[in-house]
C-alpha cells in the first residue's frame, strides 16, 4: 500500500525489527510513514500495519544493496513464514532496462562485494563458485547453448529465484565448462588405465550443415562387472589439412593421448568403403609396439547398420520412379475430404476392409517409405479403379510396377525387421549380429537368382556391397556367435552350408582355426595389463623351487609350469565347445553368463569379454533407418573446436554418471539432424 509523496516531519522512535535499518520512520499530523532510504518511496509506518509490506518492498527495490538480505529472510522465517519472498521482476521491464542501458545484466549488485563471497540465508550459504559449476554442468548435460546466460529470460528467472547469484557472462561459463572437461577427462583416463580387458574403438564421421567434417572416437568395452560400456573419447574437428591420408595420424595421436594403443583390440569404422590404406597404416603403427592378436584378423570391423542402409538405398533407388508414383497417388487421395471419401467408397466396392489409412512417408526415413508402400499395396485394387472415377488422377501404376513394388516391399520387410532388432537391443553385444547378417546373405543369394531382370540386377548391385562387408567382418561375426553358449559352433555349421554350399566345410574350418588361433594368443598374453605388469595367467602362478640351492630342479619347475599350462589351455576351449549348448530363452544375458562362468573358463572368458565388446554397429537408434548421415546441430557447430570437443565428450561422461545414479533416467544423446 504505497503512499503519495508529502512533506514530512521526522520523529525518532526506537524500532526493534531489522527491517527498520532500511527505512526512516516519519510522522505527519496523525499519520506515520516509513520512507525507504534507498529509493525514498513512502509506505505505511503505522504500528498496526506490521512490517511484512516493508520486507516485500525491500525485495523488489532495485536500488537497494543486497548485503543485508539474509537478515530480512531470517527475520521472516522467525515470523513462521516458510516461503521466502523474492523479487518479482517484470519480464518486459527487465527487457526494456537491458535494451536501454545496454548492460550485460539487468541484475544490479553492490560492485564492491567480493565475487566469490559466501552469503548466509539463515543457516544456508550461497556458494557462488559451486552455483556456477552446477550451472555449467547443467548446460553441458542437457546440451543448452553457452550463451543462455546472456538471455534476458534466464537473468530474470535467476534474479527472482536467487537475487544473490551473480550471473556470469558467456566467456566465463565457457571457462568453467573447460574445467569440468579437464576433471572428467582425468577420471576417464584413470578408469581406462585400470581396466583389465581390452578396448574396442568406434570411428564415426560427422558433418555440419555447412559440410564441415568431424571425427568421433568412442571406446566400447566390458567393464570389471561385466557391463557393456561406451565413452566418447574425442570429437576432432577436421580441416582442409586433414586429408584422407592424414586421418590415420589423427587417430593414432588420439590413441597415444589416451594411452590405449596397447589396449586396443578392434576398430569399427562406420563406412564399409573407408580407405583400406587408413586401416593398414594404423595396424602397422600399432604393430610396432605389440603384435596384433591373430595377426589383426579381427582388427578391421565395419558398421553392420551402415551396410544395411547402403543396401536398402540400392533397392529404394531401383524403385524410385514407382515410389514417387505411389507417393503422388497417396497425396492425391488425401488432397481433399471429397477425394478421400470417393476413394473410401471405391475401396468398399472392391471389398477392401483395411483399418490402416494411407499416409505419406518421410523420404529420408526408409522405414516410413516401407510402411507407405505396404499400406498402398493393400489398396492396389482401389487405385486401379480411381482413375475411372476421377479424371484428375493421372499417377496410376501399371501391373508390372505394382509387382515390382510388391517384391521390393517384401525385401524391405526383412531389413526393417533386422534393423529393428539390432537398433532396439539394450545390450548390443557382438554375438547378436551373426544370425541376422546370415539371413541377409541367404536372401541376397536367392534374389540374385530371380527370373525378373529388374529384381536380379538390383540384387546383384546390393550383393556386391554386402560381399565387401562380409569379407571383412564374417570371421568376427562368427567368433562372437561361437562365444554365445546358446550357439557355439552349431550356428556356424547351420548357416554356412546355406551360404557356401559344397565349400561350407572348408569355410567352417577357417572359422574353427580362427577362434583357436585367437585363443592361443590369449593363452600367452590374456590381457594388456598382464603384459604391462608381468602377471601370470588367471588361476595359475609360476611355481618356485622349495629349495633355492637345488638349481638343477629349476628347469623342471619351468617344464612343469609350461606343460600344465598347455593342458589347461586345451581343456579350456575344448571343454566349452564340447559341452551342450545352453537353452535359448528371451531373458538370456550373455554377459551375466560369462561373469558366472569365468572361474570355469578363465582364459576363454577374457577373450569373450573383448570380443563381445566389439561394436558391430555404430549407428544410434535414431539413425538406424535414416538415409542421411550424422549431422551436428547448429549450436555445436558454432563453437570453437576445443570447446566443441569439451562439451560433447563431457556430456557423454556426465550422462553416464547420471544414468548410473538414476537407472530410470532417460538416455541423452548428441543432438543430430538428418541431411
Amino acid at each position: 500500500m504505497e503512499i503519495s509523496n508529502d512533506a514530512v516531519v521526522k520523529k525518532p522512535k526506537r524500532l526493534t525489527s531489522v527491517v527498520w535499518n532500511h527505512f526512516e520512520r516519519v510522522r505527519k499530523a496523525d499519520i506515520c510513514y516509513a520512507v525507504c532510504v534507498h529509493c525514498n518511496k513512502k509506505l505505511s509506518g503505522s504500528s498496526n500495519s506490521g512490517t511484512t509490506h516493508l520486507r516485500n518492498h525491500l525485495m523488489r527495490c532495485l536500488k537497494r544493496s543486497n548485503f543485508d538480505v539474509s537478515q530480512l529472510l531470517a527475520a521472516k522465517r522467525r515470523k513462521k513464514d516458510s516461503t521466502v519472498s523474492v523479487a518479482n521482476v517484470n519480464f518486459d521491464e527487465g527487457k526494456r532496462r537491458d535494451e536501454n542501458n545496454n548492460a550485460t545484466t539487468i541484475i544490479k549488485f553492490d560492485q564492491e562485494q567480493k565475487k566469490d563471497e559466501n552469503y548466509s540465508f539463515g543457516s544456508i550459504k550461497l556458494d557462488q563458485e559451486r552455483s556456477r559449476l552446477d550451472l555449467a554442468r547443467m548446460i553441458i548435460l542437457h546440451g543448452y547453448p553457452l550463451d543462455m546466460v546472456e538471455h534476458v529470460g534466464f537473468k530474470v528467472f535467476v534474479k527472482n529465484l536467487q537475487p544473490l547469484f551473480e550471473v556470469v557472462p558467456n566467456s566465463a561459463i565457457e571457462v568453467v565448462c573447460m574445467d569440468i572437461y579437464g576433471k572428467e577427462k582425468q577420471k576417464v583416463f584413470e578408469m581406462i588405465k585400470k581396466l583389465h580387458g581390452r578396448i574396442n574403438l568406434a570411428v564415426d564421421m560427422w558433418t555440419s550443415p555447412e559440410n564441415a567434417g568431424y571425427l568421433c572416437l568412442t571406446a566400447h568395452y566390458v567393464d570389471e562387472d561385466w557391463k557393456l560400456q561406451k565413452k566418447i573419447l574425442n570429437f576432432v574437428t577436421l580441416d582442409s589439412s586433414h586429408t584422407e591420408d592424414m586421418l590415420s595420424q589423427v587417430i593414432s595421436k588420439c590413441l597415444m593421448d589416451w594411452n590405449i594403443d596397447r589396449k586396443l583390440f578392434a576398430m569399427t569404422f562406420d563406412d564399409i568403403f573407408t580407405n583400406d590404406d587408413i586401416v593398414l597404416r594404423i595396424k602397422e603403427w600399432l604393430s610396432q609396439s605389440r603384435p596384433l592378436l591373430s595377426n589383426g584378423q579381427l582388427f578391421d570391423v565395419r558398421c553392420a547398420a551402415h551396410v544395411l542402409n547402403l543396401i536398402v538405398q540400392d533397392a529404394m533407388e531401383a524403385l524410385r520412379d514407382v515410389t514417387q508414383k505411389i507417393r503422388e497417388s497417396v497425396r492425391h487421395v488425401k488432397s481433399s475430404q471429397a477425394t478421400q471419401g470417393k476413394f473410401n467408397e471405391i475401396a468398399q466396392q472392391v471389398g477392401i476392409d483395411n483399418q490402416k489409412n494411407l499416409f505419406l512417408d518421410c523420404p529420408v526415413r526408409w522405414n516410413s517409405t516401407y510402411h507407405m508402400l505396404k499400406t498402398a499395396l493393400q489398396y492396389k485394387a482401389a487405385f486401379a479403379l480411381l482413375q475411372e472415377h476421377d479424371p484428375t488422377y493421372t499417377m496410376a501404376l501399371s501391373d508390372i510396377e505394382w509387382e515390382w513394388a510388391s517384391s521390393i516391399t517384401g525385401y524391405l520387410k526383412l531389413f526393417v525387421e533386422i534393423t529393428s532388432v539390432l537398433s532396439g537391443n539394450k545390450c548390443p553385444t557382438a554375438n547378436i549380429y551373426f544370425p541376422e547378417i546370415c539371413d541377409v546373405h541367404i536372401q541376397l543369394i536367392d534374389w540374385c537368382k530371380s527370373a525378373d531382370t529388374f529384381i536380379s540386377s538390383m540384387a546383384l548391385k546390393m550383393k556386391a556391397k554386402f560381399d565387401k562387408y562380409w569379407s571383412k567382418c564374417s570371421l568376427a561375426l562368427a567368433v562372437a556367435a561361437i562365444l554365445d553358449p546358446r550357439f557355439k559352433m552349431k550356428l556356424v555349421e547351420y548357416y554356412y552350408p546355406q551360404i557356401y554350399g559344397s565349400s561350407a566345410p572348408d569355410r567352417i574350418k577357417d572359422v574353427s582355426d580362427g577362434i583357436r588361433e585367437l585363443f592361443n594368443a590369449y593363452s600367452i598374453c590374456p590381457t594388456s595389463s598382464s603384459l604391462d605388469q608381468g602377471t601370470a595367467l588367471p588361476g595359475s602362478s609360476l611355481p618356485s623351487s622349495s629349495n633355492d640351492t637345488r638349481d638343477r630342479l629349476k628347469g623342471f619347475d619351468k617344464f612343469l609350469h609350461e606343460t600344465s599350462q598347455s593342458q589347461s589351455i586345451i581343456s579350456d576351449l575344448e571343454k566349452y565347445l564340447e559341452e551342450p549348448v545352453f537353452p535359448r530363452n528371451f531373458d538370456f544375458n550373455i554377459l551375466n553368463w560369462w561373469k558366472v562362468h569365468t572361474p570355469r573358463y578363465p582364459i576363454l572368458s577374457m577373450m569373450a569379454r573383448d570380443v563381445l565388446g566389439i561394436p558391430m554397429s555404430t549407428m544410434t537408434p535414431e539413425l538406424a533407418f535414416s538415409a542421411g548421415g550424422r549431422v551436428l546441430d547448429h549450436y555445436r557447430t558454432s563453437l570453437n573446436p576445443d570447446t566443441r570437443q569439451a562439451v560433447i565428450c563431457s556430456q557423454d561422461w556426465l550422462r553416464t554418471e547420471s544414468e548410473e545414479s538414476k537407472p530410470s533416467a532417460s538416455t541423452l544423446s548428441l543432438l543430430i539432424e538428418s541431411k
